[in-house]
């Protein structure tokens, strides 16, 4: 139970450290009392992109040997080199551009979450579903639903100290690329890819 926790922790740390920042620049645009649309709205493109991360993890799981389903490590890994060399590439102008009408808040939040974090959430949360235990998942999700409610307040927190964001910013992508990678490897191991491969050579 722990360790599922603890992967569902490390999953949604990892595709939403960058977020953090997307947040704080949202915060720094609203009002205080709509933050809590932006929780409906995270809320809202979280569940589009972990539902079809589960979908296509359905799918893929009719591959019958395990240890095909663990190449998909390779994608975090490549995530996460792609980040490394070429940066994040979020206009954070445009964001709060977007969130500037407090009516429409809740769907530009929703799209900008998809929008920024699509690619790498479903290239994360794909290979994680199909490598866990189905009786896992549930408790997964869960996971996730928490961690959605604690990086926005983080988010909103964050906002009200720009010397904290600025680190965050600095650093952040560099953590990001390191859990990317971390997860991947994980997968390649666990699913016993990496021992199938060992034995094809030897």
């Amino acid at each position: 139970m722990i360790k599922t926790i603890l992967t569902g922790v490390t999953a949604y740390i990892s595709t939403g450290l960058d977020y953090l920042i997307i947040l704080m620049v949202i915060f720094g645009r609203v009002k205080h009392e709509d933050r809590w649309l932006v929780l409906i709205g995270d809320f809202l493109g979280t569940i589009v992109l972990v539902g079809s991360s589960l979908a296509i993890a359905f799918f893929l799981g009719f591959v019958p040997a395990p240890w095909l389903l663990g190449l998909l490590g390779l994608i975090p890994i490549f995530l996460g080199i792609k980040l490394w060399v070429a940066g994040d590439d979020d206009d954070t102008d445009a964001i709060a551009a977007k969130v500037a009408d407090p009516k429409r808040l809740i769907g530009s939040v929703a799209l900008i979450t998809m929008a920024t974090c699509g690619a790498d959430n479903v290239g994360i949360y794909v290979p994680l579903f199909t490598t866990v235990a189905p009786s896992a998942i549930p408790l997964i999700l869960l996971t996730f639903a928490v961690m959605v409610v604690i990086f926005w307040e983080i988010g909103y927190r964050l906002a009200c100290l720009p010397r904290v964001a600025d680190i965050l910013e600095k650093e952040g992508r560099y953590i990001t690329v390191a859990v990317y990678i971390l997860i991947g490897l994980y997968i390649l191991w666990d699913s016993g890819t990496v021992t199938h491969l060992i034995h094809l050579l030897v």
